[in-house]
């Protein structure tokens, strides 16, 4: 029976109630990986860096290095950092782990279809819809806390005339506008590159699906890297007066 693609995640089972899907279980896995890496850089971090630690310490300099450049002072770097860095692993690690043998080809027979019982997060626009909400409303939190709720309001509903008024509406519009592109972007392209994938290795198994690995390995790592980049991108907008 052959692997059933869909664009909704498969439910696996119901726990009280609650439907658990092939993407909830891969993103409480990738979430869980995530945690206990930090937990193991933490107790063991040292001085003088291993080898291990001074691999992160490298990712992360040249992260800081580029957020310096988006956000303009370091200061404003560290005040975004730990949710623009937690969505770019997040988001890198979800995408890759479609590359992983097993992932998306191992599945079981429910109500007659073969589905997965592994599928990457990001194949599920639940997911990316769920990151792209934690992007724009930290972005507005941040704003609020920055110039103060009446101040920050005031960008996006303005009575000081009819053109104030207007350009504040389309503001308003825009910031609904980024949810929708966020999730959609991350959503098409890494479902696209996953049934690409699908396809062509059940079609050509052997050699041919290589360059496809490769170039699903550099559209996570571009895909992640644009989701984290827009994020602090909003998150300086939304700190700025106008």
């Amino acid at each position: 029976m052959e692997l059933e693609i869909s664009l909704a995640p498969q439910i696996l089972t119901r726990f009280m109630g609650f439907p658990v899907t092939n993407t909830l279980l891969m993103s409480g896995a990738v979430s869980c990986f995530l945690i206990a890496l930090a937990f193991f850089f933490a107790r063991t971090k040292k001085f003088v860096p291993g080898r291990f630690q001074a691999a992160l310490e490298f990712v992360f300099e040249g992260l800081l290095a580029l957020a310096d450049g988006v956000t303009g002072n370091r200061k404003r770097t560290m005040r975004f950092a730990p949710i623009a860095f937690t969505i770019f692993f997040f988001v890198l690690f979800a995408n890759l782990i479609e590359i992983i043998p097993g992932v998306e080809s191992l599945g079981i027979e429910m109500e007659g279809h073969r589905v997965p019982i592994l599928r990457s997060p990001s194949t599920d626009l639940n997911t990316t819809l769920a990151l792209a909400l934690i992007a724009v409303v930290s972005a507005q939190l941040w704003g609020i806390a920055a110039l103060g709720p009446l101040k920050h309001i005031g960008k996006y509903f303005s009575l000081r005339g009819p053109i104030d008024f207007f350009v504040g509406m389309l503001e308003a519009v825009s910031e609904v506008a980024k949810v929708v592109s966020f999730s959609f972007r991350l959503f098409g392209n890494i479902f696209a590159g996953s049934v690409l994938l699908i396809v062509v290795s059940a079609l050509l198994p052997a050699i041919v699906p290589i360059p496809f690995l490769g170039l699903e390995i550099f559209v996570g790592f571009v895909q992640a890297l644009v989701f984290s980049v827009l994020a602090l991108v909003f998150m300086t907008m939304a700190t700025e007066s106008h």
